[in-house]
């Protein structure tokens, strides 16, 4: 933990819990924050090389132990922070949340994740918790935050039952899958994800289900029911 009066709050959980929509309404609640949002800095990698029309089988077999902080070095993807919440850029160009956020970017995202070597990264990502943390509240959301900032002030897994969170994506997606469309995309990134450790739970871990939250409020009030905003902030 950090002594400078600022907390690290980490946000993981299942695909299509509402992590990020929490995030973000945590940031608006909790003065002096920033939102550090590190599955899209993985997302904007797999992007960019989709963009590029290169299929998801051979970026898996070109990003096989391959250390993917050199490979967002060799992109020259940018991180920026504006309006308290961290942006990627490629060639100048913000990266859209459309993009960022697409059912094939997800899978490639999942798939690319348990293969890659990510051990940079995660001393990359630590530092940016680091350096931000000194002057600001750092609300991060990703996947194996307690391997890459163990000394996290909170680390709550968001729950949810597969049925809701297909209901969630399937308005993401704008109504165009089915259901079951969506529930087999989710099981299957669901599988990608525990077979790659993402899913594990610790010791200090603080588990939220928010199956019969009724909207991302009320969830985002669950989770601030565990955490302690320190006096003076």
């Amino acid at each position: 933990m950090c002594n400078n009066n600022h907390i690290t709050i980490g946000i993981e959980g299942y695909v299509g819990s509402g992590k990020t929509t929490i995030c973000r309404m945590l940031l608006s609640q909790i003065p002096q924050s920033v939102f550090l949002n590190g599955g899209n800095l993985y997302r904007s990698i797999v992007a960019v090389f989709l963009k590029q029309g290169i299929s998801l089988e051979t970026l898996k077999s070109q990003l096989q132990h391959t250390d993917i902080k050199d490979v967002m070095d060799q992109l020259k993807i940018e991180l920026k922070i504006e309006e308290g919440e961290t942006q990627f850029y490629y060639q100048g160009q913000k990266l859209s949340e459309e993009m960022l956020q697409s059912k094939d970017s997800s899978i490639a995202v999942s798939t690319i994740g348990g293969v890659a070597d990510n051990q940079q990264l995660y001393q990359f990502g630590y530092q940016l918790i680091q350096q931000i943390q000194q002057h600001y509240h750092v609300i991060v959301s990703g996947r194996d935050l307690m391997r890459i900032d163990p000394e996290l002030d909170y680390h709550i897994f968001i729950t949810a039952s597969i049925e809701e969170r297909a209901k969630r994506k399937r308005q993401q997606y704008q109504n165009s899958m089915s259901l079951e469309e969506i529930k087999a995309h989710i099981q299957k990134r669901d599988d990608l994800q525990r077979k790659a450790g993402f899913y594990d739970l610790f010791d200090r871990t603080i588990v939220v289900d928010v199956t019969n939250c009724t909207s991302a409020e009320e969830s985002t009030n669950l989770v601030l029911q565990h955490i302690t905003i320190p006096k003076g902030n």
